[in-house]
């Protein structure tokens, strides 16, 4: 039986298992937004179209930060080699954060978001109404709380133990998720001041400081299951680190273009933007680099697999698609279309949930006593990777269609038509995207099933035992 290294490294299931549980919800709200992009009125009054979206994406927030969580309260205290600071603060603050993010999703679903706001004290602080931080001011406040308490002890954590290049880089990641959520609380008049700063919050997370976040767990996990010293996969992520950062941090100006901004954003934005694709390829590099010149064949071949899958998917996703729009003279004509969904879908995917996914596949076993899953489990896990992104795969590709389409109808043409006239023209590709959709419930499935999987038991064919064969005797000769 595998043990866990340190006893404290069980805080980390719960949040596992909750995240699983949450990228459930998430996947089944999107498939009902889907839905209603081609039947209008499907589940309507019940759950209209903007809360089914609400509910998709702070859904997809919540269950990756406790991806994150989860991920750092395991590593962190085996990079460390000490105890974490306080467990039971960790449980604590797992129970505040799942109770006010039911809470949260149960008041988008059953209150007028209007009245939800004036029911939770939007009046004294505006800061609700926003894609992605549309959380009612008391949620947002309890993330504040949750992300301190979790900073100081993890912080605690590397304090009193090793210091290591995957500590400092995850440290230095979860210092910037908190430190721009602060952006949350301001919601300024003016309408160009509040997308400037919004995008503080949405684009350094996803396109700056969790990419930190995604460098270290991935680090991680490939040390583990290679056997590759250390100290070339740390110079690795310090260069994946830095491009990451630099193009990042300065590409935030490609949300500038057209908001009310000072041009030279279309210069600036525009250029390290088009360098963001860069960290990514080189994560490619890294991990099959890593792979190729392991020492050991770790025996845990879905974990292998999800890793080397997180860097494809992110380049393709975050480089890729993100490359294929960001330049200022395409995102003219590109932006805010269905190309923006595929982009996202993609990006989301390859990057994050696929690398929470990694770790879980790496962690859960051993925190359930045993080093790796049984084999019938693992091809289940396999099974669950290629048709969860495959099918991703082809949502990105219907959305792009979809995308390059409404483009051409609504923006160029010389007679342009009207959204709702192209849309009716587009129902194809979201019928398509909504049959990828099922095909990704269907591997969601199949994922969760390979946790109870068990090999099945070995039939020994006992054979009858042979006769004696008996010598009949000879008289003897002389």
């Amino acid at each position: 039986m595998q043990l866990l290294q340190y006893k404290s490294q069980a805080v980390a299931k719960p949040y596992f298992i909750a995240a699983i549980g949450l990228f459930v919800g998430q996947i089944l709200f999107g498939l009902i937004m889907g839905l209603q992009y081609v039947i209008g009125d499907f589940m309507f009054p019940a759950i209209p179209f903007n809360i089914a979206r609400m509910v998709h994406t702070n859904l997809l927030i919540v269950w990756l930060l406790f991806g994150f969580m989860g991920a750092a309260y395991y590593l962190v205290p085996e990079e460390s080699e000490t105890e974490l600071h306080s467990p039971l603060l960790a449980h604590l603050m797992f129970w505040i954060f799942l109770i006010a993010g039911a809470l949260t999703i149960v008041g988008y679903l059953s209150v007028p978001y209007a009245s939800l706001a004036e029911m939770t004290g939007n009046n004294l602080l505006a800061t609700m109404g926003r894609e992605f931080l549309e959380q009612p001011l008391p949620t947002k406040l309890g993330i504040v709380v949750v992300a301190l308490a979790f900073l100081y002890n993890i912080g605690m954590t590397i304090l009193k133990g090793r210091k290591t290049a995957i500590t400092i880089i995850l440290l230095t990641g979860l210092i910037g998720l908190a430190g721009f959520f602060l952006f949350a609380f301001y919601n300024p008049s003016n309408l160009v001041k509040d997308k400037y700063f919004w995008w503080w919050v949405v684009h350094l997370w996803v396109e700056g400081v969790w990419e930190l976040i995604m460098g270290a767990i991935l680090g991680f996990v490939l040390i583990k299951i290679t056997g590759v010293d250390r100290e070339v996969i740390e110079k690795w992520l310090y260069v994946i680190i830095t491009l990451a950062l630099v193009t990042g941090l300065v590409g935030t100006g490609h949300h500038y273009y057209w908001i009310g901004a000072p041009g030279y954003w279309q210069w600036w934005g525009g250029f390290f933007s088009a360098l963001e694709p860069l960290p990514f390829f080189a994560m490619v590099v890294f991990c099959f680099n890593m792979v190729n010149r392991r020492r050991r064949q770790h025996p845990n071949k879905a974990a292998t697999l999800w890793a080397l899958g997180t860097a494809v998917m992110a380049f393709l996703g975050a480089g890729v698609w993100g490359f294929l729009h960001t330049l200022a003279p395409v995102n003219y004509y590109t932006h805010g279309t269905q190309i923006t969904a595929a982009h996202g879908h993609m990006a989301f995917y390859g990057a994050y949930v696929m690398v929470v996914l990694t770790i879980i596949s790496y962690a859960m076993p051993i925190l359930r006593g045993r080093e790796v899953n049984p084999e019938r489990a693992q091809v289940l896990e396999m099974w669950a990777f290629w048709l969860m992104t495959v099918s991703m795969v082809f949502i990105t590709l219907f959305l792009t269609a979809a995308g390059i389409l409404q483009s051409w109808l609504q923006r160029i043409i010389p007679n342009p038509q009207s959204f709702m006239q192209v849309q009716d023209q587009l129902h194809i590709f979201y019928w398509l995207r909504e049959l990828a959709g099922l095909v990704f419930l269907i591997g969601l499935g199949v994922y969760l099933y390979s946790f109870f999987a068990k090999d099945k038991p070995q039939t020994v064919e006992v054979s009858e035992p042979a006769p004696t064969a008996t010598v009949a005797s000879q008289p003897a000769t002389t």
